[in-house]
C-alpha cells in the first residue's frame, strides 16, 4: 500500500504540465500586447513627446521582464519538479537551464519583481504631477516592500542553503 501511495505521489508531479504550458501560451498574450504597443507607439512617435515616448519604452521593458520571467519560471519549475529537459547535443541549450534549484528560482523571481516594480515606479515620477502624495507615498511603501522582502530571502537563503549548493 505504501508503494502504491509513493508511486502515485510521485507521479502527480505531472500535473504541474498543463500549467507550465499555459504559461507557455501566456508568453503569446504577452507577445500580442508587446507588438500592440510597439506598433502603437511607431504610429505617434513623431506627436507625442520624448516622456511619453520613455513610457511607453518602459512600459515594453516591463512587458520583456515579466515575459522573461515566465520563461524562467516555466523552465526551472518544471526541471526541478517534473523531470529533467533532455535536449539533443545538435540543439540550442540555455545556459542556465538545469541549474536554478527552487532556492535560487525564488530570488530569481523576487529580483525580477523588484525590477518590475521599479519600472512601474519610474513610470509614475514621470507623471509626478498627476499624483497625490499619499498615492504615491503607498506606491513607494509597496516597493520598498518588495525590495526588503527580496533582500531578506536572500539573506535567508544564504544562511540557510549556501553550503549546500555546488559553487
Amino acid at each position: 500500500m505504501e508503494k502504491i501511495i509513493e508511486k502515485t505521489l510521485f507521479a502527480s508531479r505531472w500535473l504541474l504540465t498543463p500549467i507550465y504550458l499555459g504559461l507557455s501560451l501566456s508568453l503569446i498574450l504577452l507577445a500580442i500586447k508587446f507588438f500592440q504597443e510597439l506598433i502603437h507607439v511607431f504610429s505617434i512617435v513623431i506627436s507625442i513627446s520624448e516622456s511619453d515616448l520613455v513610457l511607453s519604452i518602459l512600459s515594453m521593458i516591463d512587458m520583456t521582464l515579466v515575459g522573461s520571467l515566465i520563461v524562467m519560471v516555466m523552465f526551472s519549475s518544471y526541471e526541478n519538479f517534473v523531470s529533467k529537459i533532455d535536449l539533443d547535443e545538435d540543439d540550442e541549450k540555455l545556459d542556465w537551464l538545469g541549474k536554478l534549484d527552487a532556492g535560487t528560482l525564488k530570488l530569481k523571481v523576487a529580483a525580477s519583481i523588484v525590477a518590475i516594480s521599479s519600472i512601474h515606479l519610474l513610470q509614475l515620477f514621470m507623471k509626478i504631477d498627476e499624483l497625490n502624495n499619499d498615492k504615491l507615498m503607498w506606491y513607494v511603501i509597496f516597493h520598498m516592500t518588495f525590495v526588503l522582502s527580496a533582500l531578506l530571502l536572500a539573506v535567508l537563503d544564504k544562511i540557510a542553503f549556501s553550503e549546500h549548493r555546488e559553487h
